[in-house]
């Protein structure tokens, strides 16, 4: 495990604008890690059919870095790091949000239809998560 990954704060948590090709019949964005992103992706998930008033997430990575995108609809995600806490308003498929490790991530507030698409560093380790809140701030 990265020591230094432990000192990431709400400040690393950072919004990227991805690149867009606008065309009359549609517009595209291209994602690549190491390009656009700031880590390779390895792993590719979405979030969709959240009932009103579910949130999802609720755990950070010790090692796993995470792109969140809206790529329908719009969420928020609380990003905590144990001393401060910040809210991200996600609503445009262009625009995303950089987690990276040992940063405690919530999403709530989703919108109908609304799917959240992540890019992940790491294939999926369940020894990768910390899902109890109290463990957390301990690690940190």
């Amino acid at each position: 495990m990265n020591e230094n990954a432990k000192k990431n704060t709400i400040d690393d948590c950072a919004l990227i604008n991805l690149p867009r090709i606008h065309h009359k019949s549609g517009n595209i964005t291209p994602v690549r890690g190491n390009i656009e992103l700031p880590f390779p992706v390895n792993r590719i998930f979405y979030l969709y059919d959240i009932p009103g008033g579910e949130s999802r997430g609720a755990h950070a990575h010790k090692v796993c870095h995470q792109f969140l995108v809206a790529a329908s609809g719009s969420f928020d995600i609380l990003v905590n790091d144990g001393q401060h806490k910040k809210v991200f308003t996600l609503n445009r498929p262009y625009i995303g949000l950089h987690i990276p490790p040992y940063i405690w991530a919530e999403e709530f507030n989703f919108s109908s239809g609304g799917i959240c698409l992540v890019l992940a560093s790491h294939k999926y380790d369940a020894e990768d998560y910390i899902r109890d809140y109290n463990r957390f701030l301990s690690e940190k």
